[in-house]
């Protein structure tokens, strides 16, 4: 019985391959085939249907790289087809192995009208159904030549990631130019040979269920003359209806499959290529929807949507049409599928905020689910954002991906920081890419790990990044696999509606508290630095222009920038999207990511300046006031206000040390610097303690051999550590400054091809040494770590995260303990042991790491922090990071973790003079409780005039305090993320005279809209 299995299903994987699949298409005449290649950058359409066309045949070479030809294919019908199925066959050159990431092409009707996307797993245009026999046929292709980066070998340094090196040499060859009469019967024989083949393969060995469709395949087998296989086809098939017909038993897994391509807004490509990948893809979906009345497609991303409206007018009505009768549906709501772990707590928000507000202005929908499929990971600060943007589900699958441990769950009760709960789904699938094989349904149900208390789980299906989506095969395949025996059932589904069913079915599913850590792809923390502080900077430029413009229109009645901002904001989310932002993509994207972000930051500051000017009046005044955009007050100056200028404490001093090196002290803060320009001593004036381990130092530069086993821009493998070289030798060790407002000291070293230049500077009142590290970076595969070995004994630190901060352990305990051995920060990091605390505070770095050791000299305990500066990978782009970078990082000992977050702001919001005439700028709103700190002040973007503030919790306990407005307040609403009046405010939120009584929850947040009277 054994043998006449294999034999049986060997027979079915050949007669497929060699009879049955080519029978599909039974007969065929070539097309003429012409073609113009654009000269340049993608041209408008109209331009491209109008362009002279040049003779070109199947087997020709086309398209250098990231060009773009337009290809026309033309023919006739053959008389004697009439009242058949007629399809155009047009093979680019396709690879059919890889559905994505190659050449692909958007068909169109001479008149212009979009027809459908061409990808390697979609090559069919249909022409006639019936035909008459006889029609003209004449179609356009706006082919793109896009280079294959991801190759069999994929992580090969290339110089095809950028137009600029990639050159000329053509990338394809055409393929089959065909007019083929497409037998619909066959191809029905397929999906039904392939279910069922497929279904056999995951069935139990020696089960009656396999043994029943293994001789139902068999007959059907026999059926078919081989010779002739359109014309027993049917024959075949109906030996197959009892075994198609048999019903799954009612204990069944339940996929709820829904339509998708996951299409990264930027990758292996430029974001001009997604674009026209976008289009293509709703070109295809939306045809497919009108095809198969059962078919559901979702998409999410509202940068997606907002592209095809710009750019292809004509398939967004489309979409809007398919979206109005529920078929195409809007997913996620967020402005693009972004990355988590470094967005700022305003800019998380912000991605919500924008991506609803387009789904709810343009279709009228509003989305419950987050849908972030493929995102590294999910801080701890994510749950309440979602549930303040008035959602409440969270859709990945990238936690499978994990190296060490697997999840424990499928469908859980995620908690965040603040206590906030998000009902979360993992597909079991294991892809958001499914594509309908029985492997992957099967795999589906064995893998759920929630048997017994829930059955139900979703399967985006389709094939993403260029492979054009869900395929008619796919349906055809899902339509057999809603009812059958021995397989989990499939129907399509909206997300929403299997969420809710998913959460009615399980009431009271396991909680997971804390962030969603993704045991893999590390490295996305510290790769592609530019890219990273551009961000950065456009986030505390944006804090700063909302706050001074929203105070000077209702200061100087100064106009408020509400479209200059919106659009601002748009491009900074677009550049958080996950392959961006964590440094990830080819060298195209992250070039034009630094002149975007250059862009950015010149009109960022000129609406900055505008204001400011505004607020201070008459330069002629001749006063020079002090700005102060952080939420903290400062010197004289308080938070969101300024004051004039007064001279400072002048208390600095330095000394040379006995050996080489400097003593700089400032009353506050003592610390040494050796003749290595290393720090060896940083002594808290106020508690006597130091900072700095027995016998270690600080500042130390480590470099590190970085060749991960895989994923050389994403991945970090902890095997790097086994090699380390400490920076020590220094070039120059000299002051640098020397009087009583601050005193520095300059260390230059050298190694490899590259140089670093420090300047460690302590200024005058104040507890914290700035260290400014300027690197000219010229190595490969190296890593490059900036480290603090600290006198601190505690198990575990806390990382700013968005709204609050998450606790990681510094030991390695369990597996899931030693799998984060490089994690995220956002401005601070904090150690702590009772009673004393050590901060290290940055505005410019994300990755870090905590490791504990003991020292053998006393057997006390050395926590060292380091934070991640440069990496040099070679793929996908070849010369990453290479050239000249600065990082600002600082030491802050005896700091509790208020003034953690205190410095924290302060290194990225530094004060701003401005010559005017005004005596002092008020703030528009005050605090008088340092853990409550206002995250955003702006305008309410309905033009209004509200004033919309965002104030959280920042310490990680309860916090009473008032909010006072400098304004007459005629109203205080708490509202949702979307400035919409909002009851889910957990404290205490109490409109009071000429402010508001806040009684806030850990991590709290609250948004408020504040109606100015009169």
């Amino acid at each position: 019985m054994h043998d006449d299995r294999t034999l049986v299903e060997a027979r079915l994987k050949r007669v497929l391959e060699e009879r049955i699949r080519p029978a599909v298409y039974p007969e065929s005449v070539p097309l003429a085939v012409s073609v113009w290649t654009a000269p340049g950058e993608p041209v408008p359409v109209a331009e491209g249907l109008a362009a002279p066309r040049s003779p070109i045949a199947v087997g020709d070479a086309w398209g250098a790289p990231w060009s773009t030809s337009w290809i026309t294919v033309s023919g006739a019908v053959p008389e004697s087809w009439a009242g058949r199925t007629v399809e155009a066959l047009i093979d680019l050159g396709f690879d059919a192995n890889m559905p994505g990431f190659q050449c692909e092409g958007l068909v169109y009707r001479p008149d212009g009208t979009p027809v459908k996307g061409l990808n390697p797993q979609n090559q069919w245009v249909r022409i006639a159904a019936p035909a008459a026999g006889g029609e003209p046929v004449l179609l356009h292709v706006e082919a793109a030549a896009n280079p294959v980066i991801l190759d069999y070998h994929p992580f090969l340094p290339t110089e095809l990631g950028d137009k600029e090196t990639a050159g000329d040499k053509p990338q394809y060859r055409l393929a089959r130019m065909d007019l083929a009469v497409f037998d619909e019967t066959v191809w029905q024989l397929v999906l039904d040979l392939e279910v069922l083949g497929e279904l056999m393969a995951e069935l139990p060995a020696d089960g009656a269920r396999r043994w029943e469709l293994l001789r139902a395949v068999e007959r059907a087998l026999d059926a078919i003359d081989l010779q002739d296989v359109n014309g027993t086809a049917a024959a075949a098939r109906s030996c197959l209806v009892e075994v198609l017909a048999s019903p799954a038993a009612p204990s069944a897994h339940r996929i709820g499959a829904i339509g998708h391509a996951h299409i990264d807004s930027a990758w292996l490509w430029p974001l001009r290529e997604t674009v026209r990948k976008v289009a293509r893809t709703a070109a295809n979906m939306t045809a497919l929807l009108e095809d198969e009345p059962d078919f559901l497609y979702t998409m999410s991303q509202a940068q997606q949507f907002a592209w095809i409206k710009e750019h292809r007018p004509e398939v967004y009505a489309r979409v809007k049409k398919a979206v109005a009768d529920g078929r195409f549906v809007p997913a996620g709501g967020m402005w693009v599928e972004s990355d988590t772990n470094m967005p700022s707590s305003e800019a998380m928000a912000r991605q919500f905020v924008h991506g609803k507000r387009f789904f709810l202005a343009e279709f009228g929908v509003e989305n419950e689910e987050a849908w972030l499929p493929d995102t590294f990971g999910f801080t701890g600060g994510l749950p309440q954002i979602i549930r303040n943007a008035g959602s409440k589900w969270l859709l990945t699958q990238k936690i499978s991906w994990s190296q060490v441990n697997r999840f424990p769950h499928h469908t859980f009760l995620w908690e965040g920081i603040d206590g906030t709960r998000i009902f979360t789904h993992f597909p079991p699938v294991d892809t958001y890419n499914c594509s309908m094989k029985g492997s992957e349904i099967a795999h589906a149900a064995r893998n759920f790990k929630d048997k017994g208390v829930a059955r139900h789980s979703l399967a985006p299906t389709g094939w993403g990044d260029g492979g054009g989506g869900t395929t008619r095969e796919m349906v055809g395949k899902a339509a057999r696999l809603r009812d059958l025996e021995g397989s989990a059932t499939v129907r399509w589904q909206r997300p929403a509606e299997f969420f809710a069913e998913a959460e009615a079915e399980y009431p009271a599913p396991p909680v997971w508290v804390g962030e969603l850590y993704l045991e893999l792809h590390r490295a996305t923390l510290t790769s592609q630095a530019r890219t990273k502080q551009g961000n950065r900077r456009s986030e505390n430029l944006l804090r700063e222009a909302e706050l001074w413009c929203a105070t000077a229109a209702l200061r100087t009645g100064l106009a408020y920038p509400y479209e200059r901002l919106d659009r601002i904001w748009k491009t900074v989310l677009l550049h958080q999207f996950h392959d961006i932002l964590p440094g990830s993509s080819i060298a195209w994207v992250h070039r034009e990511a630094e002149a975007t972000y250059a862009g950015l930051a010149a009109e960022l500051e000129e609406l900055i300046g505008a204001a400011q000017q505004a607020l201070a009046g008459d330069p002629a005044g001749g006063r020079e006031l002090v700005f102060n955009g952080a939420p903290h007050g400062r010197s004289a100056v308080p938070a969101g206000g300024a004051a004039v200028a007064v001279a400072g404490p002048g208390d600095c001093a330095v000394a040379a040390r006995e050996g080489g090196g400097f003593v700089l002290d400032n009353g506050l803060l003592r610390v040494v610097v050796d003749g290595d320009g290393l720090v060896v001593s940083a002594v808290d004036a106020a508690s006597g303690r130091e900072a700095v381990a027995p016998g270690a130092r600080a500042n130390l530069l480590q470099l590190h051999p970085d060749f991960p086993n895989m994923w050389d821009a994403w991945d970090v493998d902890q095997f790097y550590r086994n090699t380390v070289t400490d920076l020590v030798g220094a070039d120059e060790v000299a002051l640098h400054a020397e009087g009583p407002a601050e005193v520095a000291v300059r260390v230059a070293r050298s190694f490899g091809s590259s140089t670093v230049t420090q300047t460690l500077t302590l200024r005058a009142g104040s507890g914290r040494l700035d260290i400014d590290t300027e690197v000219d970076w010229h190595e490969a595969e190296k890593f490059l770590k900036l480290a603090f070995p600290l006198d601190v004994h505690t198990e575990r630190y806390a990382a700013e995260t968005q709204f609050g901060h998450q606790f990681r352990p510094t030991h390695t305990n369990t597996s899931w303990d030693a799998a984060k051995f490089e994690a995220c920060n956002h401005r601070f990091v904090h150690l702590a042991e009772p009673g004393w605390g050590v901060a290290l505070v940055t505005p410019s770095t994300y990755g870090h790491d905590v490791t504990r050791a003991v020292r053998p000299a006393d057997g006390g305990t050395t926590t060292t922090v380091r934070f991640s500066l440069l990496r040099a990978p070679r793929f996908p782009d070849p010369r990453t990071d290479q050239g000249r970078h600065r990082f600002r990082h600082a030491l802050v000992p005896g700091a509790e973790i208020g003034d953690a977050v205190r410095e924290g702001y302060a290194v990225g919001l530094p004060e701003r003079r401005v010559t005017g005439s005004a005596e002092s700028v008020r703030p528009l709103v005050e605090l008088d409780q340092d853990s409550l700190v206002v995250s955003a002040v702006k305008l309410a973007d309905d033009g209004s005039g509200d004033l919309v503030v965002r104030v959280y919790e920042s310490g990680g306990g309860r916090a009473r305090g008032r909010l006072t407005t400098s304004f007459a307040l005629a109203a205080a609403v708490p509202c949702d993320l979307l400035e919409r009046p909002w009851e889910g405010t957990r404290g205490e939120v109490v409109a009071d005279g000429d402010g508001v009584r806040l009684a806030l929850r850990p991590f709290e947040l609250v948004t408020l809209r504040l109606t100015p009277a009169g």
